[in-house]
């Protein structure tokens, strides 16, 4: 079995301060963006998901953002205060609640339409340098999952 290399115990070579800093970085840039469609970053992550497939239950838009319920569900509570999505409870099931566009945040959805856009501008990459670094953290997380799965 080939030894482990030992990495340095400095903080600006521990990858994780670089996705951490990076993810702030990246949030605060989307802050003014948002402002302007009165959403906050995990409300617009969630609107997001709506906006892919809607009529979901919590539960479904929870583990597509990696959350727990628990943690979605207030934030799913001021959207529907601002009118962007409906919560209902199942018919069959009634502990399962769907969550529904209203046509509000179906109009969101072409307000929102150059957020995208204005991101990948700021950061002064090239679309395809981009999509690689999604698909590299991606693959990150996936075998992190993995690895946290096998424990």
């Amino acid at each position: 079995m080939t030894p482990r290399p030992v990495l340095p115990l400095t903080l600006d070579e521990q990858l994780c301060f670089a996705l951490y800093s990076t993810s702030l970085a990246m949030t605060k840039a989307y802050k003014p963006l948002l402002d302007r469609l009165g959403l906050t970053y995990p409300q617009y992550l969630a609107m997001l998901v709506l906006w892919e497939r809607d009529d979901m239950t919590v539960k479904d838009i929870a583990a597509r953002l990696n959350l727990d319920s628990a943690t979605l569900t207030p934030l799913l509570k001021r959207l529907e205060a601002q009118g962007y999505i409906a919560r209902t409870r199942g018919i069959d099931d009634e502990r399962l609640v769907y969550i529904r566009l209203t046509k509000a945040g179906t109009s969101l959805k072409r307000a929102a339409r150059d957020v995208p856009t204005e991101i990948a501008s700021a950061t002064q990459q090239t679309p395809e340098f981009l999509v690689r670094l999604r698909e590299h953290l991606t693959r990150l997380r996936g075998t992190l999952d993995e690895h946290l799965e096998g424990r």
